[in-house]
Parts: C-alpha cells; structure tokens; sequence
C-alpha cells in the first residue's frame, strides 16, 4: 500500500542524499531472510522527488499480508531522514525463485495463451467504495480517440443533471484532466493520509497531473502505477457520489486490470473513432472488461463527422457508422455520435468543457444524450 498523500515520480535536484536512504533501509532486517532489505534487493523502483520519497517492496507472495509491518519499518526509517517531508512505500509480491513452471525440455517455447480464455484464478472479491454509488470505467482501445474529451464533458453534463460527480484521471502516462477542467493546484492532505481532491464545474477531481508538472513525464513501472492508482481510489475523500467516472489510460494494461480487480465497477462506456484500425483496438478492451466480468455500457463514436463552415456540408473524416455497426453486432448499447469540431478541442484546451461554455450548442447536444442514456440505462444496483 502507498502511505502518506504523495504520488509524485522522480524528479531531479533533492536535498536529501540517497546515500541516506541508503543506510536507512539497511537498517530493517526481513526476519524471514536473516538479511536487510536492501542488500536483499528487495527495494525496487527507489526514486527521490525534492523531499519525497519512494520506493516498492518486493516480498515472496505466500507472506505478503504478514510483511506489511516490515513495509511500515522501512517507512518510518526513511520518514526519519532530514530533509524528508514524505515517503510512498509500495508492497508488492512476486513469485520466489523456484516457483516458476517446470520446463518442458530444451528449446521448448513457453505456454503464451494467445487466443484462449484467461487462466482462471482465485482472486479476492472486488470491494465497493464506500459512499460512492456506481464505478464507471471511461475506455479505449487505442490512445488519440478523445476518450478524456469525452470524459470531461460526460462528467459536467452529469452533475448538470444533478448527479454528485467524481472525475478520476487514471490516464497515468497523459493526464489531462486538470487541463481539460481548468483545476490546479497540489491537492492537501489533513492528517498525511488522506488526500483531498479538487472541484470545478460541479465535479470533484483527481489526478496524477495534479501532483507532478504538466510536462514532467511519468516514468512509473507496473508496481507504483498500481499502488497509486489503489491510493487515489481508497485514500481520496470522495465524499458522497452517484457516480465515478474513471478516465482510463488507452489500452488493456495494468491499470485496467487493477481497477477492474480490485473495485466493483458498474460498468464500461468504451470511446472510438469510426474507422477500422480504431475499432479493432475497441473491439480487445471490451474482450478485456468481459473477461474482467465488468459489463459493457455503451459505445460512444467520437470525431464522426465535420460541418463544414463556409458551405455547411457534413464530412466523414473517419468514416461513418463503424462504432454504431459494431455495437450492433457485439449486441450492446450505441451510446451516440460526438461531431469532430473545433469549439469543443478549444474548451477542452481552455478548461471549461463545451458543455460548460456552450450548453445549447449542437455540439453539446451529444454530451447531454451521453450523459441521459448513461442515467437512464441504471448502470447496476446502488450499494
């Protein structure tokens, strides 16, 4: 678990040495290895970002429950440190040397499971979030669909309707959420623990880019992406929610899979361009949530069409119809088309979303009846 409300990766120039840190975490002994942990080379991913602290634990998985108090001395080891404001402890497990599948001979290739069902697992029951209604997972199969387009005007256009509304940028590598609604700022944190999100336009936000600057890159493995993403959905004080909206990276990677693990998503509402390369990127994230056993909601077809200024003819760019198509034929909801158009790229850019800026444009029509289907499908009992 991540402790404390930091979630910043590296950054360079620190006043705390690493050298210190160094010492400091030689000085907690796992018991089960007779040896520190740093020489055990259990400490992975160890970053310093000005005063703050990271780093992930790596324990033998059959021992993982029982080691949080070895993760909790190392915390409190590096948290002693000058200069230290605060550490993100990460515990993580992989399987120990000797676990692995037994080879099936020189030269043989290994069991990839292309093609086949996911190998099935006992695996603890995805939990609710306390107070919040309905998870609802933002998707795509492939990045530059305008999947946080739709994101950020899905969010205010449901909080226009009255619902209470939570926006969760978990694009980790491109979080543009604070951007696209005009919040700013490092969010607080009361008692080092929980963190405190940020509003405007009637949504309660967090994201990555809120703790980093906005072109600081990410450069987080698998471990850390998980934790924080666990963090930002336990440690948030969310309040009281109908619905939260979880602006997922492109993809079928890490954090999908974690989300989708360990919290109990209604569903997924999966963003796609009309034409034929974007569709089969689709087409692997709905396979995913399946798998995942997270229902799909709808499809939602971005950039489907331009009107052109001066003579007011409609074009295609993308194609027409694909997403309409293969909703029909995957036999799930067509959520509607959202018109390639440049006022709603420039209140994106400015941070009021079109249906913020412009409500009783054509342009915002398509995210209002986005926002009334998604309302109107009932996406799952409350809890």
């Amino acid at each position: 678990m991540l402790s404390k409300a930091t979630l910043s990766p590296p950054m360079s120039e620190s006043p705390i040495d690493i050298k210190d840190v160094h010492e400091a975490l030689k000085s907690i002994i796992d018991p089960s290895k007779g040896t520190d942990i740093l020489s055990a080379d259990q400490v992975k991913s160890l970053s310093i970002a000005g005063d703050r602290v990271s780093f992930v634990l790596e324990v033998d998985p059959t021992r993982g429950e029982a080691m949080e108090p070895l993760r909790a001395a190392a915390q409190r080891a590096v948290e002693a440190i000058d200069g230290v404001a605060s550490v993100s402890a990460v515990l993580t497990a992989h399987a120990a040397a000797g676990e692995a599948k037994p080879s099936k001979g020189k030269g043989a290739p290994p069991d990839l499971n292309l093609g086949g069902a996911m190998p099935k697992r006992e695996a603890p029951k995805p939990t609710a979030l306390p107070n919040v209604k309905r998870v609802i997972a933002v998707a795509s199969g492939k990045g530059g669909v305008g999947k946080s387009t739709v994101s950020a005007n899905l969010a205010v256009a449901l909080a226009a309707r009255g619902q209470k509304v939570g926006l969760l940028d978990a694009d980790v590598y491109g979080p543009s959420q604070p951007r696209m609604l005009g919040v700013a700022g490092r969010p607080s944190s009361p008692d080092g623990n929980t963190i405190l999100p940020l509003r405007n336009h009637g949504v309660t936000v967090m994201s990555l880019g809120l703790m980093v600057e906005e072109d600081e890159a990410i450069v987080w493995r698998g471990p850390m992406l998980m934790g924080a993403l666990q963090q930002m959905l336990g440690q948030v004080q969310w309040g009281t929610l109908d619905v939260l909206l979880v602006d997922l990276p492109p993809g079928t990677g890490d954090v999908q899979m974690t989300l989708s693990q360990k919290t109990e998503v209604a569903g997924a509402v999966v963003v796609s361009t009309p034409q034929d390369i974007a569709l089969i990127d689709a087409r692997k994230g709905i396979d995913m949530f399946n798998r995942m056993n997270v229902p799909i909601l709808g499809i939602v077809e971005n950039m489907a069409s331009f009107a052109c200024d001066s003579c007011g003819k409609v074009h295609h760019p993308f194609g027409h119809g694909g997403a309409r198509a293969e909703a029909e034929k995957l036999g799930v909801p067509f959520l509607g088309e959202i018109p390639l158009d440049l006022s709603i790229r420039v209140a994106g850019d400015g941070g009021a979303p079109i249906v913020a800026v412009e409500p009783d444009s054509p342009q915002s029509k398509a995210f209002w009846d986005l926002a009334d289907s998604l309302i109107a499908l009932e996406t799952g009992p409350a809890h």
